[in-house]
């Protein structure tokens, strides 16, 4: 028996291949396929387009007013639509001539609304660019996880087989058997979570990756180490939040679209002109009438007094949503901040001389079980001792890179390059 513990270790420290149909990514390769494939980003990218068309809308001018009025019928000449030298026509034109800068207000107003849609485009690859490095780093721990679990399980499935056979010799006790399956039972058990939480964040990633294979990331030794401790004093960390942070520019554009609304609708107040001509065959005090008209509304009832006010009400809003945007941000960035030296100290302590001692323990249960110094029951419980430890220092790490990487998403930028 203590054979087959012994070929269960040594299968616990064997490497296992990875599965020949999964994509394997190294995270820069998968930064590219999401720029390029994530159809999120690619729908944006019309609304962009569609913005800017609303800028070259705003600037167009109104088209002129063409009307023709013809004399049905003529009564002294008894002709219908006498329309020829002596019968009666009347062309008119009009064209909409804005006042007060309207036409201006309105290109500066659109344009302040296509910066908005971009802002709001690098707020989505941000959230998404997140959300992409998370799962990418927890699906690269919850696999080194399993393949750990893979490796006892299978070497368990033997030796628990092997266990039934000296049983019905005799040669084990029912107690030691029925450990030794529950112990199995447990780590399938664990093995499932993990295959369930493996899934989620695999169905996740291919979402914003555009695929529909399976994702094994790839993560170079010299990957992690870059992920450290900023040297940056905190302040500046929450000044860089304030200044790259595009969700807070884009509260920003609102309250300058309101402020531009404002400006605009003062200028609404003020009557457009409408400047045409007029000529006239037959019907006026000459023949051949040419006439020139101006009309334009007189501002007695209706002065855009409640959209005036509205807008200024719009401004104070905006105004205040982007101040209380600006105190989350610094609050969230301070947060980040402890997060990421409380996680830092946890995995430096470890990582350290934990891990080290842990794995000379694992080594030394071989020998101590070969040498009859242990027991089943002993040598099971350092079994669910090591399984665990594994699993929550796996977690762990994967809990580390994601503070990291959520600080880069609270402060706006790529700090640990």
């Amino acid at each position: 028996m203590r054979l087959l513990i012994t070929i269960f270790f040594i299968f616990l420290f064997t490497h296992v291949s990875p599965a020949q149909d999964s994509l394997q990514f190294t995270l820069r390769q998968a930064d590219s396929l999401f720029l390029k494939n994530n159809l999120f980003l690619l729908a944006e990218r019309f609304r962009i387009d569609a913005s800017q068309a609303q800028i070259l809308q705003a600037s167009l001018y109104e088209n002129p007013t063409v009307s023709l009025e013809l004399s049905t019928y003529n009564n002294e000449t008894r002709r219908v639509l006498d329309v020829g030298r002596q019968g009666e026509k009347i062309l008119s034109v009009q064209q909409l001539l804005y006042t007060a800068g309207k036409r201006n207000k309105r290109v500066a107003l659109a344009s302040e609304a296509a910066r908005l849609t971009e802002l709001e485009l690098l707020d989505l690859l941000r959230g998404l660019r997140f959300d992409l490095r998370s799962r990418f780093y927890s699906i690269y721990f919850q696999q080194q996880t399993l393949t750990r679990f893979d490796q006892q399980i299978a070497t368990l499935q033997t030796t628990v087989a092997a266990y039934e056979k000296q049983y019905e010799k005799s040669n084990v006790s029912l107690r030691e058997l029925l450990r030794l399956k529950a112990l199995l039972f447990q780590v399938n058990n664990d093995r499932t979570e993990i295959i369930f939480q493996l899934a989620d964040d695999q169905r996740a990633l291919r979402t914003l990756l555009s695929v529909d294979q399976p994702i094994r990331p790839r993560v170079a030794d010299e990957t992690l180490p870059r992920y450290h401790l900023p040297t940056q004093p905190d302040d500046t960390l929450r000044q860089m939040a304030l200044r790259n942070r595009p969700d807070l520019q884009a509260s920003a554009s609102l309250t300058r679209q309101a402020e531009l609304n404002y400006t605009l609708q003062r200028a609404l107040a003020t009557p457009d002109l409408r400047v045409g001509g007029t000529y006239d065959q037959a019907g006026s005090y000459i023949q051949n009438y040419v006439g020139l008209s101006v009309s334009g509304d007189i501002p007695i009832f209706n002065r855009n007094q409640g959209a005036i006010r509205a807008a200024r009400s719009q401004i104070n809003y905006q105004s205040h949503l982007q101040r209380q945007k600006a105190i989350q941000i610094s609050n969230d960035v301070t947060t980040s901040l402890q997060k990421v030296r409380e996680v830092e100290r946890q995995v430096q302590a470890v990582e350290g001389s934990f891990t080290a001692q842990f794995e000379e323990l694992n080594k030394g249960v071989i020998i101590s079980f070969q040498k009859g110094n242990l027991t089943l029951i002993e040598f099971v419980d350092l079994i669910e001792a090591y399984n665990d430890s594994i699993r929550l220092l796996n977690r762990l790490k994967a809990d580390r890179i994601g503070a990291y990487e959520e600080l880069n998403y609270l402060v706006g930028t790529d700090l640990f390059r």
